[in-house]
């Protein structure tokens, strides 16, 4: 499967190569662009399915993602599981659940995202589910590039493990060939 998934980002144009600023501060010569992807409900669907087959047959009440790739995902995979979606944003240094959103003590919670390259989106989001008593049953993932195996203390799944190289910008190889730093999503 792993296969047709990297399919599916190249056919896409998803995967990037040059010198990007990731949302982690870390710089990296691949970028994921998950919305080449997610501008597409057809594929966006097929990929939430794996998901949730993975965590089917466990009790769901709620699926969340940190915004904002995670919005989508949490709908579409909460539509598949037939449980509610909601998501977090960020406050300050934290994700918060705003617009209303409840989680009621005790309901469990399936975190999803899209591509996660060190894990602090997930780790907030497992945070503000906890702050609402929220029980955190597992996370899934479009991509897993990190370099080292994430440890949540949770089930988790990733459509693909692709690890990518990510450097502190004080050590960028990049940096120091002074190739051009591009910040994916920023204006031009």
């Amino acid at each position: 499967m792993s296969d047709e998934v990297l399919e599916i980002f190249k056919t896409a144009g998803a995967i990037k190569e040059g010198h990007f600023l990731l949302a982690s501060g870390l710089h990296s010569p691949v970028y994921w662009e998950k919305f080449r992807i997610l501008q597409h409900p057809h594929l966006t669907e097929r990929l939430c399915r794996l998901i949730a087959q993975h965590f089917q047959g466990q009790e769901i009440d709620v699926v969340a993602g940190p915004t904002t790739g995670g919005i989508i995902l949490a709908f579409e995979t909460a539509r598949q599981l037939g449980a509610r979606s909601i998501f977090a944003e960020k406050k300050g240094e934290a994700r918060v659940f705003r617009r209303d959103f409840e989680i009621t003590p005790g309901e469990h919670v399936l975190i999803v995202d899209d591509i996660m390259t060190k894990g602090g989106s997930l780790r907030e989001t497992i945070s503000a589910v906890d702050k609402l008593g929220g029980i955190a049953i597992g996370i899934g993932v479009l991509v897993d590039r990190s370099e080292e195996n994430p440890d949540f203390n949770l089930p988790f799944f990733s459509c693909l493990r692709s690890p990518t190289a990510a450097y502190s910008p004080e050590e960028c190889p990049l940096c120091a060939a002074h190739i051009p730093l591009v910040k994916p999503g920023a204006s031009s």
